[in-house]
């Protein structure tokens, strides 16, 4: 009798690299944006090259661009991978990082064009304001565990802080007001909260460490708003200030821990709250011209364009390499 032949082995098939486009990746955004600026304000106050801080606005509006169509791309062909990742836990709240990249565009474009700049300002606040009324009701009528907190928690609910930087200059003051007290009081709430769940549980996974650096950012960033809203220095402004540059030494002090973390698009989330700080920083140079300051603003630009610049050149490779756009592990 003769036997039957084995069938040969069928290798799975891989599933389109399309499908794997993460909502994350609009962070890059968030960080190239926010190096121009810093750049720019840098050209300001210590008078380094305007061409760098344009170029690196210019890359930025170009990535939003690609990410966005390659997001769309992906809701078209995929709209259950991108309803299963809106449902995540926690990448859903990495999807407003798509309207903060159009309210750091609009502050970007702000000195070239009143009228794109209050287009994408309007786009950008509006987008942001429903995707915060929509994940708060999904956390207040859903039950979470406390190991899904992490800073990125910020994103979605904390991110208001940055309408005032392009609505005050256009003269939306009060609309300003608004989405400034909704994230700072939303910071102070999840600070608390995302605090408790670092120090009193289970250390978050490597790949989740970056995120540690978002912590910077809302102190920052309410800073540059707080000041543009009052044009003030104040107390409380300083207050904002001091505690974000604390923050940052905090977290560099924790270096050897963030270089043994392995390349994730979560490393982008070093950048944006660098560019913050360096932003935040350059702005109290400049308004109270404290003594000792212009070797920190030196530092914070030198340190924030190598992390970009080294996270971006990882990016590059990560995409060139087929390793970006891959399942999650």
């Amino acid at each position: 009798m003769t036997a039957m032949p084995i069938p040969a082995a069928v290798p799975p098939s891989r599933e389109p690299w399309l499908k794997h486009v993460p909502a994350p990746l609009f962070a890059v955004v968030m960080g190239v944006c926010g190096l121009g600026l810093a750049w720019r304000k840098a050209h300001a106050v210590l008078g380094v090259p305007e061409t760098v801080s344009e170029a690196a606005l210019a890359a930025a509006a170009a990535v939003f661009l690609a990410i966005t169509a390659l997001y769309a791309a992906k809701a078209v062909r995929f709209p259950d991978a991108v309803a299963a990742e809106f449902t995540h836990p926690i990448r859903a709240n990495f999807f407003p990082a798509f309207s903060i990249s159009l309210l750091l565009l609009s502050r970007a474009a702000l000195p070239v064009s009143r009228d794109a700049a209050f287009a994408m300002w309007v786009a950008g606040g509006a987008i942001h304001l429903g995707f915060t009324l929509l994940l708060l009701q999904r956390w207040i009528v859903r039950n979470h565990d406390i190991h899904h907190s992490n800073p990125a928690w910020f994103i979605p609910v904390v991110g208001n802080i940055l309408v005032p930087l392009t609505g005050a200059p256009l003269g939306f003051v009060e609309v300003s007001w608004f989405f400034f007290s909704v994230g700072l009081g939303f910071w102070v709430v999840l600070f608390t909260i995302v605090f408790y769940r670092i120090v009193f549980h289970d250390q978050m996974p490597a790949k989740f460490m970056p995120t540690l650096f978002i912590l910077i950012a809302p102190p920052a960033i309410g800073f540059i708003s707080y000041e543009a809203l009052t044009g003030a220095i104040d107390p409380f402004a300083r207050v904002l200030y001091h505690f974000s540059l604390f923050l940052g030494l905090l977290v560099l002090t924790m270096a050897r821990q963030f270089l043994t973390v392995p390349f994730a698009v979560s490393w982008w989330a070093y950048t944006f709250p660098l560019d913050a700080l360096t932003i935040a920083t350059l702005e109290y140079h400049e308004r109270t011209g404290a003594q000792g300051l212009t070797p920190v603003c030196w530092a914070a630009l030198t340190l924030t364009t190598l992390v970009v610049a080294g996270v971006f050149g990882r990016t590059l490779a990560a995409l060139v390499g087929g390793e970006l756009f891959v399942p999650e592990k």
